[in-house]
């Protein structure tokens, strides 16, 4: 690959990470369309911990709260394992089994390689586009994620197993969720944000698990890794204080239309003979 296919990837993956598009249709499109190379695992690793490192450190009030949490849980003190850090940890540690349990087992199958089709992902982009823009809109959404309970937790985490079909997008369908279920727009952001975190982590060790293993060409040089690393640091950063900044007031009605026009677009294509 050249560099300005690991600085375009570096984008992408920054920028559509933690928003309602499909970073993984974002990633997956380009390849298909331009006959792009695959980046190799190392890229893959790298973008993945700029985009984690982001929101590390966007949230790292939170993040702080989440590991005292953890502590408070195995204390045995029922005072501590009470306390509002503990309930988000706990929400945390529940809501991500499902999704683990799904990526591990489409890696280990060949199912993962047979979902990246540009018509599913045409399909999956209009459709939990409107799904989104409906639980939006309809119903009284003033929950925070102090309000949340373990099966509200329980319920998101069963919807971000939807993420590993391609243009479904895993924060798009998280908060999807957390609005169906009464959370306001910046506490649904916040919530699927957290989640990304241990998803991210588990796709990183799969990633060095490859690396180590040494079944997967590294095409790329540790130096474009760092590069493609930062670039994304920053895209992703730069999009979740954008997105948490103007969700309260622009809804998700711009993203809707975005993944309507894209999955129209991709239709288009694939009906004069792309892909």
């Amino acid at each position: 690959m050249t560099w300005l296919h690991y600085i375009l990837l570096a984008l992408l993956q920054g920028l559509t990470e933690f928003l309602p598009v499909s970073s993984s249709a974002h990633l997956i499109l380009p390849a298909k369309v331009f006959g792009w190379p695959d980046q190799g695992p190392l890229i893959d690793l790298m973008a993945h911990l700029g985009s984690l490192g982001a929101v590390l450190l966007y949230y790292r009030l939170d993040v702080g709260r989440i590991i005292g949490g953890s502590c408070d849980l195995v204390s045995f003190k029922p005072e501590r394992q009470s306390s509002q850090r503990a309930k988000l940890a706990l929400y945390i540690a529940i809501a991500t089994p499902p999704a683990l349990i799904v990526g591990f087992a489409m890696s280990a199958t060949d199912w993962a390689e047979a979902v990246r089709s540009p018509k599913i992902i045409a399909y999956a982009m209009i459709g939990f586009g409107i799904i989104l823009w409906l639980a939006d809109i309809w119903g009284k959404r003033t929950k925070t994620i102090e309000m949340m309970n373990w099966q509200a937790a329980a319920l998101i985490g069963l919807a971000q197993m939807l993420a590993f079909i391609p243009g479904t997008s895993r924060s798009g369908i998280t908060m999807t969720a957390a609005r169906a279920l009464g959370f306001t727009r910046s506490e649904s952001a916040r919530f699927s944000m957290l989640m990304a975190i241990p998803i991210i982590l588990a796709g990183g060790g799969l990633a060095v698990f490859k690396l180590l293993k040494g079944g997967e060409d590294i095409t790329a040089s540790l130096q474009d890794g760092l590069v493609v690393a930062s670039l994304s640091f920053v895209a992703a950063y730069f999009a979740i204080y954008v997105f948490m900044k103007l969700i309260e007031r622009i809804s998700f009605l711009p993203f809707m239309i975005y993944r309507i026009v894209l999955g129209f677009g991709l239709l288009w294509w694939l009906s004069r003979g792309g892909g």
